[in-house]
């Protein structure tokens, strides 16, 4: 019996999306935040490496250097990814070979929810390319994506 093709049913195209890197801040031991980035990511056609929670900084490091990716994804869900990302960022942006990556945070980034004090402007000082508070919602991330992508493929390695 023959069954129609469907467009899921494609034959697969060449890779088209950039290699993402996917992890917590070393304090964050919640995993359903990135395997919900890992998924939204893949089905926007990235290349996605989840290194996965509570990932000290050293060792964070030196997963960029293996995987080389075209940017990493940093995403805090306890609170405490304002202080943590800060001193994550400042480390990378020490480092000659991964002082250009792409790198981005989002999530619940202090301790006192949307009532609290935005930590934006600090984290961007501190050295991330882009900063996405919990109270946003997914969309200004996935707004970013989209206006990255194409900067992103002249980086492509």
């Amino acid at each position: 019996m023959s069954v129609p093709a469907s467009s899921h049913d494609a034959a697969p195209t060449a890779f088209s999306g950039r290699r993402v890197l996917v992890s917590s801040v070393s304090s964050d031991s919640h995993t359903w935040n990135l395997v919900f980035l890992q998924l939204l990511l893949e089905d926007l056609g990235h290349e996605v490496t989840n290194i996965g929670a509570c990932v000290p900084d050293e060792l964070l490091i030196a997963e960029c250097r293996r995987h080389r990716p075209d940017m990493m994804v940093i995403s805090s869900v306890n609170g405490h990814g304002a202080l943590d990302g800060s001193r994550l960022i400042r480390r990378l942006r020490q480092e000659p070979d991964l002082s250009d990556l792409k790198v981005v945070i989002g999530g619940k980034l202090g301790i006192r929810g949307a009532d609290g004090d935005s930590h934006s402007q600090n984290l961007l000082e501190a050295g991330f390319d882009a900063v996405f508070e919990d109270a946003a919602g997914i969309a200004p991330f996935r707004r970013y994506l989209a206006a990255a992508t194409p900067a992103l493929e002249g980086a492509a390695r």
